[in-house]
């Protein structure tokens, strides 16, 4: 029932290259790589683009340097896989930016607190993944049909992502319409304005919560919902529970960074959700096929590499397209404000001398 993979075993399940030392050494690289992220967050600053680029080319960098090292170590297969995986899972991460870039907006959120808010979403995601992955593993070593299950829930995903992509309304979002914040509210009361990174203040001598605290609670109730797509799709990748663990870490650990890089660009890449929809539904597709041939041999299965060159021409496609697209609406913009200048002007000119 594994998905193509040459690697050791671990307990007897799912085959994987995670040895009990490579498993502690990530860990605690990441663990590392968090505490960095908090040092450098400690005073609320506003990030420039410098830094945010240098980061950005620091967190891309870090996991090529370390699919170059499995490769070497564990053959293009694997390498093939974590590459793949990493792809993925870093595509799904620029719509989890979008979604973080409207509950930021949402909320109001100063500039300076803007990235202490996007670390606390980080962290929960990892935790909130790190959760998924076992769950994942434990079902996919427990019954082939768990790989049917996950290719149905990203063909879901996908129709949802292709309706709102298709949808003709304005991506906003009404605070007292979220969920988790109108839950929140039921139980403790919040303070008007936002007290630097502080999660509590005082309403007339009570303990009550701050924005910031209700902003990060949304934040991560969105990662549940994000983690329930994103760990099927890499499982679609890769049987290898370290690699999927890897892939995620790795594409949520640049995200603060990434979030300033591409704030501006976002806006832009108006065919993205169409393009993460035909991932998703190739994705789900291929984890139902890989489900016919545990069962029918004969069922045909998608190989990693073609995987790969599929998902890098939708995510190139999808780019050029929104480029394109973006660029057209800006000159149709300056033209309708070019010409409804002009028209204002020549009233002006006709109008009668008094």
């Amino acid at each position: 029932m594994l998905l193509p993979h040459a690697a050791a075993t671990s307990g007897g399940g799912l085959e994987t290259i995670g040895t009990p030392t490579l498993w502690a050494v990530t860990l605690g690289a990441v663990v590392a790589l968090l505490a960095l992220d908090f040092v450098l967050t400690r005073k609320p600053h506003a990030v420039s683009m410098k830094e945010a680029v240098g980061w950005s080319v620091f967190y891309v960098a870090l996991p090529l340097t370390f699919g170059a090292w499995i490769w070497s170590q564990y053959g293009q297969g694997t390498g093939v896989e974590y590459l793949t995986g990493y792809l993925v899972e870093k595509s799904l991460s620029v719509d989890n930016l979008f979604v973080f870039m409207l509950l930021l907006t949402a909320f109001a959120v100063p500039k300076e607190l803007q990235q202490r808010v996007l670390l606390y979403g980080i962290i929960g995601a990892l935790v909130l993944r790190g959760i998924f992955i076992a769950l994942g593993a434990a079902a996919l070593n427990s019954f082939d049909a768990a790989f049917l299950v996950f290719g149905a829930i990203l063909l879901i995903t996908g129709i949802k992502l292709l309706k709102d992509a298709l949808s003709d309304e304005e991506h906003e979002m009404d605070v007292d319409q979220i969920k988790s914040v109108r839950f929140v509210r039921r139980f403790m009361p919040v303070t008007k304005d936002y007290e630097g990174p502080r999660m509590f203040g005082r309403i007339d001598g009570k303990r009550a919560l701050t924005p910031f605290a209700l902003v990060t609670i949304a934040v991560l109730a969105t990662d549940i919902v994000f983690a329930v797509d994103s760990v099927p799709a890499v499982y679609g990748i890769t049987g290898d529970p370290y690699l999927v663990f890897a892939t995620n870490a790795f594409a949520l650990l640049g995200l603060r960074a990434l979030y300033f890089v591409l704030e501006a660009a976002l806006s832009k890449l108006v065919h993205l959700s169409f393009g993460l929809a035909a991932i998703l539904f190739f994705i789900g597709a291929k984890l139902v096929l890989h489900w016919g041939h545990l069962t029918w041999p004969s069922v045909p299965e998608i190989p990693t590499v073609a995987s790969l060159v599929v998902i890098v021409g939708i995510l190139a496609l999808t780019t050029a397209t929104s480029l394109v697209a973006s660029k057209r609406a800006e000159e149709r913009a300056a033209q309708d404000e070019a010409a409804g200048s002009g028209s204002s002007e020549g009233r002006r000119d006709d109008a009668p001398v008094a």
